[in-house]
């Protein structure tokens, strides 16, 4: 009885709950949908309704599910670490499957992912086969500087390194090569090198900059000579994506003032043009080391970009762009003045520099996606060194036909053909003519051909071959192969690559080392100098780790070899007077390993940081010793930080460098054979107003690190007319020279420009 009675009461208690669980699922809906960012899927991301426990994440398509939602109206809440918050008010009905698509817009430095320096063709970050660093405009906003050659220290393995003490004049290495072995692409058309090495990297206006991308290692197969030990690719803005108007202005406590203006327009229905103007100018003469000449070079320079993109039929690309410089820079004796240029009475190095650029892309009007590329420059250099006189000229012109062609579904073909002319003319013995007054002229020509095959094994392999035949025509036959292999793991947050390749280079050494024109030292080759070659292999290790989907951190690790036979190697040693170029009997080596490290928190509190730890040595005869002006390691940081209630946002940036071995004048030259370990370290507040107005400021060089006011040897005696000689051209020990010393100013590793205040405003109209 109660037992039957049991199972009754169990019985009705079930229906009972059956009954009011059918209700409540009655009385809910189902809100689904996809996150994108510019047509991509985000991944990850947040999704809930605010208020309550509702919640879901979305998946690696960008897809998320939220299901029993009771029946009314919230606020729905999407947020991701990288990407501006969304809330939106939906009203959910009973059984209703609401669909809801949200378009997220990225805010962070970390998130521009599409690439084109590897492949030459746009792909995601993720799924290049080459290792690619990629930085935005906003990254170099947190330290402000008058040009991208200072704005690329903050860059974990890059340095600028100051060539002069006088004209602060310099280059860019990459993991510890010199800049003549970096590549500097605007728009992916080879635009600085040459002549232009020391100076190409000033004048170009950063509000226009949309992003910059690093490959580190040889890339010479795609891009040819001078692309040996890396290559930095410009991207401008696209005159769709830039803004109406734009302009930043700062100025700091030293009297340089930087001007960056853009603005575009539209040329009827079909044409867009994008122009920028950078204005920079510092005429204050200061010394604060006490040597008698300026701490920074005075400088007036103007920089205008144009850019046109036009509207064709399926879309098919046309762009065309050109950029006009021009620099009057000095630096020197504190009473110098332009009338004392090229004599002996004081010494100054005076430069004045005019270029101009022009480059475009065009997609042939066929069924296969066949471009046509070009690039053509004329770079004219005025400039003495105290009364030692280089006048140059150079002109180059660059066109290239690339086809791209998918067969079946793994394999996607790059074919190239492209052809250089360079022609170089100056006044040193690099185009003297030895039976006459007469300079003779330098012209190379160098057609080239190249293959890249890029193989698709499944969702997580890839593979990319690539080969590249030059012909230079004074240095003959050149070939240069790659290798790249991509393993991506399921869940696509990890990235395993392995690449390996050649690369070659034909130096002019007038055009890329500032020390043999200082007049302080005369030149001499050793033999007809050879193109230097090199291998390199890498393994990039690439990382993303979400925890609680509140915190990002990201890793890049990577280990780099590369070999050098036929190095050009400038000789300071074997005589103080002299230097002396020839090919390197032996061999040299840059090797090393990096680390990059990005956090972001939810709170908005972010963290960029990297570190290299390198070895750069040259062997000959079998002796190995360190290269000049070359860190063993050096780190980068970046940390920001937004006070929401307030919108005031604070930047820390900064690097340090280990010691390097530096360009003694000989045994008795009493200046430090190595640097110190030094660092840079910057702080930054910046606000945002409504209408597109913000206001920023700070302190750089917050530790007043400066080098030793001797950096420069007999800044008091600039023409050596007080230094005695022996036979050789050696300087001898006196009374007034104990330690036979003549001028030289490359004794030079950072720069002379201590602490200093400065500020800035920024207006962007959309």
């Amino acid at each position: 009885m109660y037992k039957e009675n049991y199972f009754t009461v169990k019985s009705i208690l079930g229906l009972l709950f059956i009954a009011i669980n059918f209700n409540i699922e009655a009385q809910t809906a189902i809100l689904r949908g996809k996150l994108t960012s510019d047509e991509k899927p985000v991944e990850f991301a947040n999704v809930g309704l605010k208020g309550t426990s509702y919640g879901s994440s979305s998946d690696t398509s960008g897809i998320f599910t939220i299901k029993k939602i009771p029946v009314g109206t919230y606020t729905v809440i999407v947020s991701v670490i990288g990407y501006d918050k969304i809330e939106k008010k939906i009203t959910l009905s009973e059984n209703e499957t609401q669909t809801l698509n949200f378009d997220l817009s990225a805010n962070s430095s970390l998130l521009s992912d599409v690439v084109v320096s590897g492949t030459m063709k746009e792909v995601s970050k993720a799924d290049s086969p080459v290792p690619i660093e990629v930085y935005t405009s906003e990254f170099f906003k947190a330290n402000p500087t008058p040009s991208l050659f200072e704005s690329l220290q903050n860059v974990n393995g890059v340095r600028p390194q100051l060539n002069c003490n006088v004209c602060n004049t310099g280059d860019i290495h990459i993991n510890g090569l010199e800049g003549p072995y970096t590549m500097v692409l605007i728009d992916g058309m080879p635009i600085v090198s040459g002549l232009s090495t020391v100076y190409g990297l000033t004048g170009i206006p950063q509000s226009l900059i949309e992003r910059v991308e690093i490959v580190k290692g040889p890339a010479s197969t795609l891009y040819g000579s001078e692309a040996v030990g890396g290559l930095i690719n410009i991207i401008t803005k696209k005159p769709t994506n830039a803004p109406i108007f734009s302009a930043d202005v700062f100025t700091s406590n030293w009297g340089d003032v930087n001007t960056d203006l853009g603005f575009k327009f539209k040329a009827g229905e079909k044409a867009q043009s994008l122009v920028g103007l950078n204005y920079f100018n510092f005429q204050n003469r200061i010394d604060n080391n006490d040597d008698g000449f300026t701490d920074v070079t005075l400088q007036n320079r103007i920089s205008i970009f144009n850019k046109w993109t036009f509207d064709r039929k399926e879309n098919r690309l046309f762009s065309v762009a050109g950029r006009y410089m021009y620099e009057d820079r000095w630096g020197g004796d504190m009473d110098w003045n332009s009338t004392f240029r090229g004599g002996e009475e004081l010494y100054g190095e005076s430069i004045y520099t005019k270029r101009w650029e022009a480059f475009g892309t065009y997609e042939l009007p066929v069924k296969e996606k066949i471009m046509f590329q070009f690039s053509a420059n004329g770079h004219d250099q005025n400039s003495f060194y105290g009364s030692t006189s280089y006048q140059a000229q150079q002109y180059i012109g660059f066109g290239q036909l690339t086809w791209f062609k998918t067969i079946g579904e793994k394999h996607d073909l790059l074919l190239g053909a492209t052809y250089r002319y360079t022609f170089y003319d100056d006044d040193t013995p690099a185009t003297s003519d030895a039976n006459s007054d007469k300079t003779d002229a330098s012209i190379t020509k160098l057609p080239g051909l190249f293959v890249q095959d890029e193989i698709t094994l499944n969702e997580q392999h890839k593979i990319l071959l690539g080969l590249r035949y030059d012909n230079n025509s004074i240095h003959g036959n050149v070939f240069t192969p790659r290798f790249n292999y991509k393993i991506t793991s399921k869940n696509k947050r990890s990235i395993l690559r392995f690449s390996a390749g050649s690369g070659y280079r034909v130096a002019n050494v007038f055009t890329e080392d500032h020390a043999a024109l200082t007049g302080a030292r005369t030149v001499e080759f050793v033999g007809e100098l050879k193109p230097e070659t090199s291998w390199n292999g890498n393994i990039n290790f690439e990382k993303k780790m979400y925890i609680k989907n509140k915190t990002f951190i990201g890793l890049d690790a990577s280990v780099f070899y590369t070999y050098f036979t036929n190095r050009i190697f400038p000789d300071y040693e074997t005589n103080t007077n002299k230097i002396i170029y020839s090919n390197l009997d032996g061999s040299a080596v840059s090797q090393g390993v990096s680390l990059n490290m990005d956090i972001e928190f939810e709170s908005g509190f972010k963290i960029l940081a990297g570190g290299t730890l390198m070895d750069v040595s040259l062997t000959e005869n079998g002796v190995t010793e360190r290269q000049i002006l070359t860190e063993r390691f050096s780190g980068v940081w970046s940390v920001s930080y937004t006070l929401k209630k307030i919108g005031l946002k604070i930047d820390y940036t900064g690097n340090v460098y280990g010691p390097m071995r530096l360009p003694l004048l000989s045994d008795l030259d009493d200046r430090a054979a190595e640097s110190p370990v030094f660092s840079l370290q910057n702080i930054q507040l910046s606000k945002k107003f409504r209408g597109g107005l913000e206001i920023y400021g700070g302190v750089k060089n917050i530790l007043n690190f400066t080098p030793p006011a001797n950096s420069i040897a007999r800044a008091f005696d600039p023409f050596d007319k007080n230094v005695t000689f022996d036979a050789d051209g050696q300087a001898l020990p006196t009374s007034n020279n104990p330690n036979a010393l003549t001028f030289d100013p490359s004794y030079v590793y950072a720069p002379n420009q201590g602490i200093r205040g400065f500020l800035g405003l920024r207006y962007t109209l959309r």
